[in-house]
Protein backbone atom coordinates (compact mmCIF):
# COMPACT_ATOMS: atom_id res chain seq x y z
CA UNK A 1 0.00 0.00 0.00
CA UNK A 2 1.41 3.36 -1.05
CA UNK A 3 -1.36 5.66 0.16
CA UNK A 4 -1.63 6.86 -3.41
CA UNK A 5 -4.50 6.41 -5.88
CA UNK A 6 -3.75 3.11 -7.64
CA UNK A 7 -4.52 2.71 -11.34
CA UNK A 8 -3.91 0.15 -14.07
CA UNK A 9 -3.66 0.86 -17.80
CA UNK A 10 -5.35 -1.53 -20.23
CA UNK A 11 -4.74 -1.02 -23.94
CA UNK A 12 -1.26 0.20 -24.83
CA UNK A 13 -1.60 1.69 -28.29
CA UNK A 14 -0.98 5.26 -29.44
CA UNK A 15 -3.67 6.68 -27.13
CA UNK A 16 -1.69 5.57 -24.08
CA UNK A 17 1.07 8.15 -24.52
CA UNK A 18 -0.65 11.27 -23.05
CA UNK A 19 -2.12 9.18 -20.24
CA UNK A 20 1.28 7.80 -19.22
CA UNK A 21 2.87 11.26 -19.37
CA UNK A 22 0.03 12.62 -17.23
CA UNK A 23 0.33 9.84 -14.66
CA UNK A 24 4.07 10.47 -14.35
CA UNK A 25 3.35 14.15 -13.73
CA UNK A 26 0.88 13.09 -11.01
CA UNK A 27 3.21 10.54 -9.44
CA UNK A 28 2.95 12.24 -6.07
CA UNK A 29 -0.71 11.20 -5.85
CA UNK A 30 -0.97 8.31 -8.35
CA UNK A 31 0.66 4.91 -8.53
CA UNK A 32 0.53 2.80 -11.70
CA UNK A 33 -0.01 -0.70 -10.35
CA UNK A 34 0.27 -2.42 -13.72
CA UNK A 35 -0.14 -2.22 -17.49
CA UNK A 36 -1.79 -4.83 -19.68
CA UNK A 37 -2.34 -5.68 -23.34
CA UNK A 38 -3.48 -8.97 -24.82
CA UNK A 39 -0.27 -8.97 -26.87
CA UNK A 40 2.49 -10.19 -24.55
CA UNK A 41 5.34 -8.69 -26.57
CA UNK A 42 3.60 -5.32 -26.66
CA UNK A 43 2.95 -5.17 -22.93
CA UNK A 44 6.50 -6.25 -22.06
CA UNK A 45 7.98 -3.65 -24.42
CA UNK A 46 5.64 -0.96 -23.07
CA UNK A 47 6.54 -1.79 -19.49
CA UNK A 48 10.26 -1.59 -20.22
CA UNK A 49 9.92 1.67 -22.17
CA UNK A 50 8.03 3.42 -19.39
CA UNK A 51 9.50 1.54 -16.41
CA UNK A 52 6.06 0.30 -15.33
CA UNK A 53 5.02 -3.09 -13.89
CA UNK A 54 3.50 -5.50 -16.41
CA UNK A 55 0.48 -7.66 -15.56
CA UNK A 56 0.17 -11.19 -16.88
CA UNK A 57 -3.62 -10.94 -17.13
CA UNK A 58 -6.50 -8.52 -16.75
CA UNK A 59 -7.92 -10.73 -14.04
CA UNK A 60 -4.75 -10.41 -11.96
CA UNK A 61 -5.05 -6.62 -12.07
CA UNK A 62 -8.66 -6.69 -10.93
CA UNK A 63 -7.81 -9.13 -8.13
CA UNK A 64 -5.56 -6.52 -6.52
CA UNK A 65 -7.58 -5.14 -3.59
CA UNK A 66 -5.48 -1.97 -3.56
CA UNK A 67 -6.39 -1.10 -7.14
CA UNK A 68 -8.74 1.90 -7.28
CA UNK A 69 -9.37 2.34 -11.01
CA UNK A 70 -8.71 1.01 -14.48
CA UNK A 71 -7.80 3.25 -17.41
CA UNK A 72 -9.21 1.52 -20.51
CA UNK A 73 -7.64 2.69 -23.78
CA UNK A 74 -8.70 -0.08 -26.17
CA UNK A 75 -10.71 0.60 -29.36
CA UNK A 76 -14.45 0.98 -28.63
CA UNK A 77 -15.28 -2.48 -30.01
CA UNK A 78 -13.12 -4.14 -27.34
CA UNK A 79 -14.50 -2.63 -24.14
CA UNK A 80 -17.77 -4.19 -23.03
CA UNK A 81 -16.32 -7.19 -21.24
CA UNK A 82 -13.46 -5.13 -19.81
CA UNK A 83 -15.91 -2.62 -18.35
CA UNK A 84 -18.22 -5.33 -17.03
CA UNK A 85 -15.36 -7.16 -15.29
CA UNK A 86 -13.93 -3.98 -13.76
CA UNK A 87 -17.33 -2.81 -12.52
CA UNK A 88 -18.05 -6.24 -11.02
CA UNK A 89 -14.73 -6.01 -9.18
CA UNK A 90 -15.68 -2.59 -7.80
CA UNK A 91 -13.01 -0.73 -9.77
CA UNK A 92 -13.70 2.77 -11.07
CA UNK A 93 -13.19 3.30 -14.81
CA UNK A 94 -11.56 6.05 -16.83
CA UNK A 95 -11.97 5.36 -20.53
CA UNK A 96 -11.06 6.81 -23.91
CA UNK A 97 -13.76 8.36 -26.05
CA UNK A 98 -16.23 7.41 -27.43
CA UNK A 99 -18.06 5.33 -24.83
CA UNK A 100 -18.88 2.70 -27.45
CA UNK A 101 -19.66 2.47 -31.17
CA UNK A 102 -23.36 3.23 -30.81
CA UNK A 103 -25.52 5.06 -28.30
CA UNK A 104 -27.33 1.82 -27.43
CA UNK A 105 -24.05 0.10 -26.60
CA UNK A 106 -22.79 3.23 -24.80
CA UNK A 107 -25.90 3.38 -22.61
CA UNK A 108 -25.38 -0.27 -21.66
CA UNK A 109 -21.86 0.46 -20.40
CA UNK A 110 -23.04 3.53 -18.49
CA UNK A 111 -25.78 1.49 -16.82
CA UNK A 112 -23.34 -1.31 -15.94
CA UNK A 113 -21.19 1.20 -14.08
CA UNK A 114 -24.16 2.86 -12.39
CA UNK A 115 -25.52 -0.48 -11.20
CA UNK A 116 -22.12 -1.35 -9.72
CA UNK A 117 -21.81 2.15 -8.18
CA UNK A 118 -18.44 2.81 -9.80
CA UNK A 119 -17.45 6.11 -11.38
CA UNK A 120 -17.11 6.27 -15.17
CA UNK A 121 -14.97 9.04 -16.65
CA UNK A 122 -14.68 9.57 -20.41
CA UNK A 123 -11.63 11.22 -21.98
CA UNK A 124 -12.77 14.53 -23.48
CA UNK A 125 -9.67 16.58 -22.82
CA UNK A 126 -10.79 19.62 -24.88
CA UNK A 127 -12.95 20.62 -21.89
CA UNK A 128 -9.79 21.03 -19.82
CA UNK A 129 -7.96 23.52 -22.03
CA UNK A 130 -7.22 26.77 -20.24
CA UNK A 131 -9.22 28.73 -22.82
CA UNK A 132 -12.21 26.39 -22.64
CA UNK A 133 -12.28 26.63 -18.84
CA UNK A 134 -12.18 30.42 -19.10
CA UNK A 135 -15.09 30.45 -21.54
CA UNK A 136 -17.06 28.13 -19.26
CA UNK A 137 -16.53 30.52 -16.35
CA UNK A 138 -17.63 33.54 -18.44
CA UNK A 139 -20.82 31.74 -19.45
CA UNK A 140 -21.58 30.64 -15.90
CA UNK A 141 -21.02 34.16 -14.56
CA UNK A 142 -23.71 35.53 -16.87
CA UNK A 143 -21.37 38.24 -18.19
CA UNK A 144 -21.85 37.25 -21.83
CA UNK A 145 -25.63 37.23 -21.65
CA UNK A 146 -28.01 34.83 -23.37
CA UNK A 147 -26.72 32.61 -26.17
CA UNK A 148 -28.09 33.59 -29.60
CA UNK A 149 -26.21 31.47 -32.16
CA UNK A 150 -23.40 28.94 -32.45
CA UNK A 151 -20.91 27.99 -35.16
CA UNK A 152 -18.71 24.89 -34.88
CA UNK A 153 -16.18 23.96 -37.57
CA UNK A 154 -13.78 21.00 -37.44
CA UNK A 155 -11.65 21.22 -40.63
CA UNK A 156 -9.28 18.34 -39.95
CA UNK A 157 -7.24 16.06 -42.18
CA UNK A 158 -6.67 12.33 -42.23
CA UNK A 159 -4.61 10.75 -45.00
CA UNK A 160 -5.34 7.63 -47.00
CA UNK A 161 -2.55 5.93 -45.07
CA UNK A 162 -4.39 6.63 -41.80
CA UNK A 163 -7.47 4.85 -43.10
CA UNK A 164 -5.37 1.87 -44.20
CA UNK A 165 -4.64 1.03 -40.56
CA UNK A 166 -6.56 -2.12 -39.57
CA UNK A 167 -10.11 -1.23 -38.54
CA UNK A 168 -9.86 2.47 -39.41
CA UNK A 169 -12.80 3.91 -41.30
CA UNK A 170 -15.06 0.96 -40.42
CA UNK A 171 -18.28 0.65 -38.52
CA UNK A 172 -17.05 -2.58 -36.93
CA UNK A 173 -14.19 -0.98 -34.99
CA UNK A 174 -14.88 2.75 -34.84
CA UNK A 175 -18.67 2.84 -35.11
CA UNK A 176 -18.58 5.64 -37.68
CA UNK A 177 -16.47 8.32 -39.29
CA UNK A 178 -15.52 11.92 -38.67
CA UNK A 179 -18.29 12.57 -36.14
CA UNK A 180 -17.62 9.81 -33.61
CA UNK A 181 -13.89 9.44 -34.24
CA UNK A 182 -12.56 12.98 -34.70
CA UNK A 183 -15.19 15.72 -34.21
CA UNK A 184 -16.59 14.02 -31.10
CA UNK A 185 -14.17 16.07 -28.96
CA UNK A 186 -15.41 19.39 -30.34
CA UNK A 187 -19.06 18.30 -30.24
CA UNK A 188 -18.70 17.36 -26.58
CA UNK A 189 -17.02 20.68 -25.79
CA UNK A 190 -19.77 22.55 -27.62
CA UNK A 191 -22.54 20.80 -25.68
CA UNK A 192 -20.74 21.41 -22.39
CA UNK A 193 -20.99 25.15 -23.14
CA UNK A 194 -24.33 25.43 -24.96
CA UNK A 195 -26.45 22.77 -23.29
CA UNK A 196 -28.01 19.93 -25.22
CA UNK A 197 -29.06 20.06 -28.87
CA UNK A 198 -32.79 19.67 -29.57
CA UNK A 199 -33.01 19.10 -33.35
CA UNK A 200 -30.79 19.00 -36.42
CA UNK A 201 -30.95 19.05 -40.22
CA UNK A 202 -27.86 17.50 -41.77
CA UNK A 203 -26.05 16.31 -44.88
CA UNK A 204 -23.28 13.70 -44.63
CA UNK A 205 -21.18 11.73 -47.06
CA UNK A 206 -17.84 10.28 -48.07
CA UNK A 207 -15.67 12.37 -50.37
CA UNK A 208 -13.52 11.21 -53.28
CA UNK A 209 -10.43 11.66 -51.08
CA UNK A 210 -11.06 8.60 -48.91
CA UNK A 211 -11.98 5.02 -49.79
CA UNK A 212 -13.86 4.23 -46.58
CA UNK A 213 -17.33 3.03 -45.58
CA UNK A 214 -17.96 5.84 -43.08
CA UNK A 215 -18.54 9.58 -43.50
CA UNK A 216 -15.68 12.06 -43.84
CA UNK A 217 -17.88 15.18 -44.18
CA UNK A 218 -20.93 16.41 -42.30
CA UNK A 219 -22.67 19.77 -42.45
CA UNK A 220 -25.75 20.64 -40.40
CA UNK A 221 -28.03 23.22 -38.89
CA UNK A 222 -28.88 22.78 -35.22
CA UNK A 223 -31.36 24.18 -32.75
CA UNK A 224 -30.44 23.96 -29.07
CA UNK A 225 -32.81 23.19 -26.21
CA UNK A 226 -32.17 26.67 -24.79
CA UNK A 227 -33.41 28.30 -28.01
CA UNK A 228 -30.14 29.20 -29.75
CA UNK A 229 -29.59 28.20 -33.38
CA UNK A 230 -26.35 27.21 -35.06
CA UNK A 231 -24.30 25.26 -37.55
CA UNK A 232 -21.92 22.31 -37.46
CA UNK A 233 -19.29 21.31 -40.03
CA UNK A 234 -16.87 18.45 -39.56
CA UNK A 235 -14.51 16.84 -42.05
CA UNK A 236 -11.22 14.97 -42.44
CA UNK A 237 -10.68 16.32 -45.99
CA UNK A 238 -8.99 19.67 -45.17
CA UNK A 239 -5.26 19.26 -45.93
CA UNK A 240 -3.02 19.59 -43.96
CA UNK A 241 -5.54 20.09 -41.14
CA UNK A 242 -6.65 23.31 -39.48
CA UNK A 243 -7.58 24.19 -35.93
CA UNK A 244 -11.20 23.56 -35.01
CA UNK A 245 -13.14 26.61 -33.94
CA UNK A 246 -16.28 27.23 -31.94
CA UNK A 247 -18.03 30.61 -31.95
CA UNK A 248 -20.71 31.57 -29.44
CA UNK A 249 -22.64 34.73 -30.28
CA UNK A 250 -24.25 36.07 -27.10
CA UNK A 251 -26.22 39.15 -26.10
CA UNK A 252 -23.14 40.95 -24.72
CA UNK A 253 -20.20 39.41 -26.58
CA UNK A 254 -18.95 37.03 -29.25
CA UNK A 255 -16.51 34.39 -28.04
CA UNK A 256 -14.42 32.23 -30.36
CA UNK A 257 -12.37 29.23 -29.31
CA UNK A 258 -9.87 28.51 -32.09
CA UNK A 259 -7.85 25.52 -31.02
CA UNK A 260 -6.51 26.45 -27.60
CA UNK A 261 -6.99 30.23 -27.93
CA UNK A 262 -10.10 32.12 -26.76
CA UNK A 263 -10.96 35.53 -28.20
CA UNK A 264 -13.80 37.54 -26.67
CA UNK A 265 -15.17 40.66 -28.38
CA UNK A 266 -17.49 42.57 -26.08
CA UNK A 267 -20.28 44.75 -27.43
CA UNK A 268 -18.87 47.68 -25.42
CA UNK A 269 -15.72 47.62 -27.56
CA UNK A 270 -13.39 45.58 -25.33
CA UNK A 271 -11.42 42.66 -26.76
CA UNK A 272 -9.69 39.97 -24.71
CA UNK A 273 -7.57 36.91 -25.51
CA UNK A 274 -6.86 33.90 -23.29
CA UNK A 275 -4.85 30.68 -23.61
CA UNK A 276 -1.70 29.73 -25.49
CA UNK A 277 -1.03 28.18 -28.87
CA UNK A 278 -0.91 24.38 -28.96
CA UNK A 279 -1.47 21.60 -31.46
CA UNK A 280 -4.82 19.84 -31.54
CA UNK A 281 -4.10 16.66 -33.50
CA UNK A 282 -6.02 17.88 -36.54
CA UNK A 283 -3.43 16.77 -39.12
CA UNK A 284 -1.41 13.69 -40.01
CA UNK A 285 0.26 13.69 -36.58
CA UNK A 286 -2.90 13.07 -34.62
CA UNK A 287 -0.98 13.01 -31.33
CA UNK A 288 0.41 16.53 -31.85
CA UNK A 289 -1.08 18.08 -28.74
CA UNK A 290 0.13 18.66 -25.16
CA UNK A 291 -0.70 16.09 -22.50
CA UNK A 292 -1.56 18.69 -19.85
CA UNK A 293 -5.26 18.57 -20.78
CA UNK A 294 -5.28 14.82 -20.10
CA UNK A 295 -3.48 15.43 -16.82
CA UNK A 296 -6.09 17.93 -15.68
CA UNK A 297 -8.89 15.52 -16.56
CA UNK A 298 -7.27 12.57 -14.80
CA UNK A 299 -6.79 14.75 -11.73
CA UNK A 300 -10.49 15.66 -11.82
CA UNK A 301 -11.42 11.97 -12.12
CA UNK A 302 -9.33 11.06 -9.08
CA UNK A 303 -10.87 13.91 -7.11
CA UNK A 304 -14.35 12.76 -8.14
CA UNK A 305 -13.70 9.22 -6.90
CA UNK A 306 -12.21 10.43 -3.63
CA UNK A 307 -15.08 12.88 -2.97
CA UNK A 308 -17.89 10.66 -4.29
CA UNK A 309 -19.05 13.02 -7.03
CA UNK A 310 -19.42 12.62 -10.78
CA UNK A 311 -16.37 13.46 -12.92
CA UNK A 312 -16.80 16.60 -15.03
CA UNK A 313 -16.80 14.37 -18.12
CA UNK A 314 -18.73 11.23 -17.25
CA UNK A 315 -20.75 8.48 -18.88
CA UNK A 316 -24.04 10.36 -18.75
CA UNK A 317 -22.60 13.57 -20.19
CA UNK A 318 -20.90 11.57 -22.95
CA UNK A 319 -24.25 10.06 -23.95
CA UNK A 320 -25.40 13.53 -25.03
CA UNK A 321 -22.78 13.67 -27.78
CA UNK A 322 -23.69 10.13 -28.85
CA UNK A 323 -27.34 11.17 -29.20
CA UNK A 324 -26.34 14.27 -31.21
CA UNK A 325 -24.26 12.14 -33.59
CA UNK A 326 -27.17 9.70 -33.99
CA UNK A 327 -29.50 12.55 -34.92
CA UNK A 328 -27.03 14.10 -37.38
CA UNK A 329 -26.55 10.83 -39.25
CA UNK A 330 -30.27 10.00 -39.17
CA UNK A 331 -31.14 13.42 -40.55
CA UNK A 332 -28.56 13.07 -43.33
CA UNK A 333 -29.85 9.60 -44.19
CA UNK A 334 -33.56 10.50 -44.19
CA UNK A 335 -33.30 14.11 -45.39
CA UNK A 336 -35.52 15.46 -42.63
CA UNK A 337 -35.35 17.60 -39.51
CA UNK A 338 -34.53 15.17 -36.70
CA UNK A 339 -34.99 15.49 -32.94
CA UNK A 340 -32.05 14.69 -30.68
CA UNK A 341 -32.72 12.09 -27.98
CA UNK A 342 -31.90 12.91 -24.37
Amino acid sequence: MTGKFNVAIVGLGMAASPHVKSLKDLSDIVNVAGVYSRNEASRVAFGKLHNLPVAESYESLLADEALDAVIILTPPNARKELVAQAAAAGKHIFMEKPVERSSVAALELVEICEAARVKLGITFQFRFREAALKLKSLIQSGEMGALASVMLSVPWWRSGEYYQEPGRGTFEQDGGGVLITQAVHSLDLMLSLTGRAAEVQAMAGTSILHDIEVEDFVGAGVRFAGGAIGSIMATTTTYPGQSEYLTLNCMNATATLKGSILSVDWHDGRSETFGKEAGTGGGDDRMAFPHEWHRAQIEDFINAVQNDREPISNGRSALQVHYLIDALLASARDGVLTKVAH
